[in-house]
Parts: C-alpha cells; sequence; structure tokens
C-alpha cells in the first residue's frame, strides 16, 4: 500500500468525503489500540507456550509483528490518506487523482495561479477546454479565487491545485516529475514597485532565483512551452514615448532589475534548446471579469503597496479614509504620473495568443499595453465617476523607484499575434472593476488556510 507523501492536490470536497473522514478519524485510533494490544498478547503467549524452542519463538514472533505493523500501517493510511506532512487542513478541500497527460488536451502549469492576473488567466484555459494545474504559496494570491474556479469547472481532471513554494527546489522538481506540462505560465511574483525598494532580496530570490528553479525543472522533463510574464518595469524611464521592444531596458528599481534578470537568463537558456518562449511586457493592469467571477483581492497589510485602482475602490468604500497620491512633480502635464492601463480580460487574451503562436526553438518578446498613457489624476476622476463616490485626495512626496512616463507601442503585438486591447475604455474597466468590488468588500471571503 502506497502511503508516500504526495505533493497536496485538492478539489472541492462532498459532504459523503466529509462525514466518511470524520467517522475513520473517529475509529482510527481505538483500531491503533486494539492492534496494540493485540501485539502485546501475542508476545506474551507465544513468549509462554513457545520459549522452548527458541527458533519457533522467533518466528512466530517475527510474524506477528509484521501483520499487526502493516495493520498499523494500514490504519495510519486511513487517517493520514496522502502522508502526516499533508494530513492538516483539509476537510474543505480534497484530493483528486490527475491523470498524467491527456492525448489531445493541452496542459498548462499557472504558477502563481491564486493571484490576480494568474486566476483570470486560469479562468481562460479552462474556458478553452484547457487542462490546469495551479502552483500558489498563497502569500499573495487567495485560496477562494480557487474555489471559484473549482466551483465553474468541477470535473475531475480540468483543474488541479498544489500548494507549493516555487523556491524550494524539491518541491519544483516533485511537481514536475508528478505531471506532464505541455506550456507553463510563469505569473508567480512579488510585485510591487515600492516594496521592492524596501525589501530588494526579497525581489531577486522570489523573481530571479524561482524563475531559473521553473526554467531548470522545464528543460530537464522536456516541457516545451514557457510564457513568461514580465513588465515595462525593465525599461525604466526611457527618454522616448511611446516604449517600444527594442526600446532599451535600464530598470530603476529592484522589481524591474529581478524581471530584467530573468529575462536574461531565460533568453541566454533560449541560444542552447528548442523551447518555445514569449516574454509579455506589460503595462499597469486594471479591470476585472465581465462576468462577476473573479476581481482583484489583495492582502489588506499590502493595501499601502497596491495598485492605484484598488485604493481608489478601498477609498470609495470607506475602508480608507482617502486616496494618496504619491508625486505631483513630475514634468508631465498635470505633475503626476503617466501609465498605460491595460484590462486584466484583454492581458490574458494576449497570454492565449502568445501559447497558440509561440514556435520552438523561437523567443516572441512583446509590450502588452493600449499604446496610450493617462495620468494619476486622469485616473482618480475616471475612478469617481465610474464608483459615483467623490474621493478624497490627498497628494504626498514621490515614491522611491516611480518613473514619470510610460505607456507602450503595441505595434509588434499586433502584427505577430494579432492581438489588440479591446477594453480601452478607463472609466469602463473601473466600472467592471467596481461591481465586483461592491459585491466582494471582504474580497473573496475564504481563510488561506488549507483546512
Amino acid at each position: 500500500m502506497d502511503c508516500t507523501h504526495r505533493t497536496p492536490r485538492f478539489s472541492l470536497s462532498s459532504s459523503i468525503f466529509k462525514a466518511l473522514k470524520t467517522t475513520l478519524q473517529f475509529w482510527t485510533p481505538l483500531l491503533l489500540t486494539f492492534h496494540f494490544l493485540h501485539l502485546s498478547l501475542h508476545l506474551l503467549f507465544s513468549y509462554i507456550f513457545f520459549s522452548s524452542s527458541f527458533y519457533l519463538f522467533n518466528l512466530l514472533s517475527s510474524i506477528n509483528i509484521f501483520w499487526v505493523t502493516q495493520s498499523l500501517r494500514f490504519s495510519f493510511c486511513i487517517l493520514f490518506p496522502s502522508g502526516p506532512e499533508i494530513s492538516q487542513g483539509q476537510s474543505e478541500l480534497q484530493q483528486w487523482e490527475f491523470a498524467i497527460h491527456e492525448p489531445g488536451v493541452t496542459h498548462v502549469l499557472v504558477t502563481g495561479g491564486a493571484g490576480f492576473i494568474g486566476s483570470h488567466a486560469t479562468l481562460r484555459l479552462l474556458s478553452d477546454n484547457h487542462r490546469v494545474t495551479i502552483v500558489d504559496n498563497l502569500s499573495r494570491g487567495n485560496l477562494g479565487a480557487v474555489k471559484v474556479l473549482q466551483g465553474l469547472f468541477p470535473e475531475p481532471g480540468r483543474l488541479q491545485f498544489i500548494y507549493a513554494d516555487l523556491g524550494d527546489k524539491k518541491s519544483v522538481e516533485k511537481i514536475f516529475l508528478e505531471n506532464k506540462f505541455d506550456a507553463v505560465m510563469h505569473f508567480a511574483a512579488v510585485a510591487y514597485v515600492g516594496e521592492s525598494t524596501m525589501d530588494p532580496l526579497k525581489y531577486y530570490h522570489n523573481i530571479t532565483s524561482n524563475t531559473l528553479l521553473v526554467l531548470e525543472a522545464m528543460a530537464k522533463h522536456d516541457v516545451k512551452t514557457l510564457i513568461y510574464s514580465s513588465t515595462c518595469a525593465t525599461y525604466g524611464e526611457p527618454e522616448k514615448m511611446p516604449i517600444t521592444e527594442e526600446t532599451q531596458q535600464v530598470p530603476i528599481n529592484p522589481y524591474g532589475k529581478a524581471k530584467k534578470m530573468a529575462e536574461d537568463i531565460i533568453l541566454d537558456f533560449s541560444k542552447t534548446s528548442d523551447m518555445a518562449i514569449m516574454i509579455l511586457r506589460y503595462f499597469n493592469v486594471i479591470g476585472s471579469d465581465p462576468n462577476g467571477n473573479l476581481g482583484e483581492a489583495p492582502r489588506p497589510e499590502l493595501r499601502e503597496q497596491g495598485r492605484i485602482s484598488g485604493a481608489c475602490f478601498d477609498a470609495a468604500r470607506g475602508i480608507i479614509p482617502g486616496l494618496k497620491v504619491r508625486g505631483t512633480d513630475y514634468k508631465t502635464a498635470d505633475g503626476t504620473c503617466i501609465r498605460d492601463y491595460i484590462d486584466v480580460t484583454d492581458l490574458v487574451d494576449a497570454h492565449v495568443k502568445a501559447l497558440e503562436k509561440a514556435q520552438p526553438a523561437k523567443v516572441g518578446i512583446y509590450n502588452v499595453g493600449t499604446g496610450k498613457g493617462s495620468s494619476v489624476k486622469q485616473f482618480v476622476e475616471a475612478c469617481k465617476k465610474a464608483t459615483g463616490v467623490d474621493i478624497k485626495v490627498e497628494f504626498l512626496p514621490r515614491r522611491p523607484g516611480d518613473y514619470a512616463e510610460v505607456y507602450s507601442d503595441p505595434r509588434k503585438i499586433k502584427r505577430e499575434l494579432d492581438w489588440s486591447a479591446k477594453y480601452t475604455d478607463l472609466q469602463q474597466s473601473l466600472r467592471i472593476a467596481w461591481r465586483w468590488q461592491k459585491s466582494h468588500r471582504d474580497g473573496y471571503g475564504v481563510s488561506n488556510e488549507l483546512r
């Protein structure tokens, strides 16, 4: 009987499973006690009746010990169906057997799939009839998003969730060993510019080192396609706008530097590999699923570092007293930063296009943006109109690591991938996101503890 530890794989549990497990957990300690007493009595009677025969006594004792230890092992597997390392916290989530490969169906590993962008990408992939494995350590993601996805696609074999940290080489190796992936969409990363200036080593470990581990595992297990989630922060603060893919990369904060290092590793690796690689450098992400299934739900402790859209919505809902705008002395028309805001639905569509168009032994690098910039003040006004709330705004000094103006030139991705942004009305994207925020005041309302 195989009772070895496997990487946790979860799906929504049924009431029958819960009842069965509760019953087994009640009776198993009694069975263990019975086995212990049974072994003791066997040894005692064997000694009394066969002590005169040393060899016969040893033989019978060995048989008894073997029989009882196997019974103990069986009982232990009932109590811990996947080993003691993952026995904690599974009353709401259960394991499914997930076939290692299904012919004719693309199996995509989505790292960071419990996060804002990753969960939306998973939704799209599942809607397109792909199989998806999410790997996430839930340090920034939401287990609630995974549960929503499992509820939308409950069939066994469609969606697998693995709780793991990509910084753990053994876990990464185990994941790739136990699965057959056709492609990897690598979203998992810490992604706050301000935080990166305060804790740069976290960003180099989480982004650069973890990407290296994923790439090594892909190469070892012959995974053919990588779609890498990069950022316009790798460009820094270019002198000329709009930004093209040929614009020199001179990042000015640890977040952008860590992403550029990861890109460099991928590009160097590509010279000796036939892997199909797509690198997407995208701009400021907003919006949410138009059908209202998913949205952005940052951790409360990270709201200070989060996206401006999240801060606007928090202010509109009264969670925070007002919006803090950092920097009004930039060399722009109204003194505030200019950004290219890309809707998450469009961004996910770009990833799917990249997956479809990826070619062996080739690297594609694309900016993903609308091609137009909006200032922070313009963004705030659009947010006020979308929410119908006159949000209080406080203007503060600049934040370290920020740049004045960034927006994309999307012509290359349009030409080569036939992709262009559809949700280009800033107020419309904010209105869709606000609809989800209003009905999810506490985010997904689900603890990230696996129980």
